[in-house]
C-alpha cells in the first residue's frame, strides 16, 4: 500500500475554503486515513470585559470550523476506517480565570468528539483526544507575550512530543482505541 502524508491548510473560519479542501481530498485520494483537527484561535479576557466579536471568532475557529470537516470527511474515512484526532487543549478539561471563552470552545470540541467516537465505532473508525499543556509553538509564545511572561520554550513540551503521542497511539492494533491522552510539560513554566 502506498501511504501519501499531505497537509492542506485552511481557513478554519471560512466555510468555503473547507468544503474545497474536502473536494480537493476526494479528487486527489478518494480516502483518508487520518484526519487531523488541530487549529484555531486563543484569547484570554475575563468575562466581564471579554468582547463577543472575540468569543465568535474563537467559536468559528475552534469549533465550527472542525464540526464542518467532519461530516464532510466521514465518507472519505470510511472507505479507509481511517481515523480523527482531536487535537484540543487543557482548557478542554477545565476551565480558568481570563480563559472562559476559550474554555468553552474547548469543552464544545470535547463534546463533539466523545459523540462522535460513539457514532463511528461501530464503523470501524476511530477517535481520538489529545490535551496537552502548553507546547512550544509560535501560538504560545505570542500567548506568553500577551501575558507578560517569559517564554522559556525548552521548559515547555516540544511539538514532536505530541506528535509522538498521536501517532503511537494510532499505531495500536484495531482491537484497541485510546480515547484521551492528557500530556503536561515535566516542569511547568507557567
Amino acid at each position: 500500500m502506498l501511504w501519501v502524508h499531505a497537509a492542506f491548510p485552511a481557513d478554519l473560519p471560512k466555510e468555503e475554503e473547507i468544503r474545497s479542501l474536502v473536494v480537493r481530498f476526494e479528487k486527489d485520494f478518494g480516502l483518508v486515513n487520518i484526519l487531523v483537527l488541530c487549529g484555531g484561535a486563543i484569547l484570554h479576557g475575563l468575562l466581564e470585559k471579554a468582547s463577543l466579536s472575540d468569543f465568535d471568532l474563537m467559536y468559528r475557529s475552534n469549533v465550527r470550523g472542525h464540526y464542518l470537516m467532519i461530516p464532510t470527511m466521514l465518507p472519505l474515512l470510511r472507505k479507509s476506517k481511517g481515523q480523527i484526532v482531536f487535537i484540543n487543549s487543557s482548557a478542554g478539561l477545565r476551565s480558568s480565570a481570563a480563559g472562559g471563552q476559550f474554555a468553552a470552545t474547548q469543552h464544545a470540541f470535547r463534546s463533539i468528539a466523545d459523540s462522535l467516537r460513539d457514532e463511528v465505532n461501530a464503523l470501524g473508525i476511530r477517535v481520538l483526544s489529545v490535551y496537552p499543556g502548553r507546547t512550544a509553538t509560535p501560538r504560545i509564545a505570542n500567548l506568553f507575550e500577551k501575558e507578560g511572561r517569559a517564554y522559556q520554550p525548552d521548559l515547555l513540551m516540544q511539538p514532536e512530543d505530541v506528535a509522538e503521542m498521536v501517532t503511537h497511539s494510532l499505531r495500536l492494533p484495531r482491537t484497541a482505541e485510546v480515547t484521551d491522552i492528557s500530556i503536561r510539560p515535566t516542569q511547568k513554566s507557567y
